[in-house]
């Protein structure tokens, strides 16, 4: 064997070596399994919250050490969010049900719900859509809410360029005060810290209550527009006291979605699912808004289609601890039969645990028989013979020394006869060569 002609010391050496190349080989396999997945999310909001919610999202999967992690661009609106994604650009988005391109799109879970109201200010007469014909309606974040001006001017007859003007959200109170709108147009979730906006935009007093213009027609605008549903709005939400509205008012209403590619794997979206619908509770200390997160429809029929991931976490089809590492459980006890046979050729080629064997008298005088055979001179054979002479002249020392290791003389005797009948026929054959010269 090879490995026997080698040191120790370098046996040694050449295992370790190959035992370091194994395990960092390994340590960086698993390094790069286990890494954590990071998804760029593209959001945008004309007053930019929406970036700061999933950054406060991202912050928390890093604190938590999740597995996925969301890296946040704020693309400025939600139509520039939406346009970021369609183009390939990002691979989540938070985006509007009635915003940009959708088409690859698929709903992991629904942020929050974003309801129309159309606000005209304290003392308006306006209290209906068929008074609004001939007004001028100021509708902020203008570019995100095109469509639903477009299904508002559809429904009611509008003449959408005289009637709708974009408004930027800074300028929302001067225009309401200066009379260069009658009314305003905003899509927001009614949540507090926006309920407190719109507020902003008009005179306070306990006389001075805004007015809220209900959509009467919202019900037929959804069997239309399936980017929306009618929906309405709680008695008091704008106001308690008075209440505003006075009753539950009818509206339209369009989701927020986290939406990711359909090209990204079930398992990677599933994980991201389970991992924002349970961050979410801690988080809704600091930002209440984060209670409004749901699950989308899982219907097959479902205005945005679910990923396959979130649906197997939202049906609770996610694989179980069998299936994800049924193939682990049946290939470990192969890796552990294939490390121990790897261990075993390990020691064989170090040698231990074998007693040291080295070349033996016997071993000595069958090594000399090869000798004799090709020996070419008489002087060759003379130094043969007193070699044989000293090995049989020790081991007769040691076998009287009383030496346990030393071999019998019977076998000695029968070794050192064949070896004496190889030397004479040897002789024999040199002795013949000048004559067979000669005759030639």
């Amino acid at each position: 064997m090879v490995s026997r002609n080698l040191p120790l010391w370098l046996r040694f050496i050449l295992l370790l070596g190959v035992v370091g190349l194994v395990s960092g080989a390994s340590f960086i396999a698993y390094r790069y399994y286990t890494r954590p997945v990071t998804l760029t999310v593209a959001v945008g909001s004309i007053d930019g919250e929406a970036a700061k919610a999933m950054s406060a999202i991202a912050s928390r999967l890093v604190t938590i050490n999740a597995s996925v992690r969301l890296k946040v661009i704020d693309s400025g609106t939600a139509l520039e969010a939406a346009k970021a994604f369609s183009a390939g650009k990002a691979d989540l988005a938070v985006v509007r049900g009635d915003v940009g391109d959708l088409s690859q799109a698929r709903a992991v879970v629904v942020v929050s719900h974003m309801v129309a109201l159309i606000i005209a200010p304290p003392g308006s007469t306006i209290d209906s859509m068929d008074k609004l014909k001939g007004r001028r309606v100021g509708v902020i974040g203008g570019d995100s809410n095109a469509k639903i001006v477009d299904v508002l001017s559809k429904e009611y007859g509008f003449d959408r360029e005289k009637m709708f003007k974009d408004i930027a959200l800074s300028d929302a109170r001067q225009a309401i005060q200066s009379k260069e709108v009658s009314a305003l147009l905003v899509v927001i979730p009614l949540a507090e810290k926006y309920l407190t906006l719109v507020r902003g935009f008009f005179q306070q007093g306990p006389k001075a209550s805004p007015v809220l213009i209900p959509i009467d027609s919202a019900g037929a605008i959804a069997q239309e527009e399936r980017a929306y549903e009618s929906f309405d709005v709680p008695k008091g939400t704008l106001r308690g006291a008075p209440p505003i509205p006075e009753d539950d008012l009818t509206t339209l209403r369009t989701s927020l979605y986290l939406v990711a590619q359909k090209k990204l794997s079930s398992d990677l979206i599933g994980t991201l699912t389970q991992t924002i619908m349970n961050v979410r509770r801690d988080l809704m200390a600091e930002q209440p808004i984060f209670a409004q997160i749901a699950a989308p429809s899982t219907d097959a029929d479902a205005y945005l289609a679910l990923h396959p991931g979130a649906a197997a976490f939202y049906n609770g089809t996610q694989q179980s601890f069998m299936d994800e590492y049924s193939n682990w459980i049946y290939l470990t006890p192969m890796a552990l039969g294939g490390a121990a046979t790897v261990f075993a050729a390990a020691w064989k080629f170090l040698g231990l645990g074998e007693p040291l064997t080295r070349d033996g008298p016997l071993d000595s005088l069958y090594a000399l028989g090869r000798r004799i055979r090709k020996a070419g001179t008489e002087a060759e054979l003379l130094d043969i013979e007193d070699e044989i002479d000293d090995i049989l002249k020790t081991q007769r020392a040691k076998s009287a020394g009383g030496d346990e290791r030393a071999v019998d003389d019977a076998t000695l005797n029968v070794a050192a006869h064949r070896l004496e009948s190889l030397i004479h026929d040897r002789r024999t054959m040199l002795a013949k060569k000048p004559t067979v010269a000669s005759a030639a």
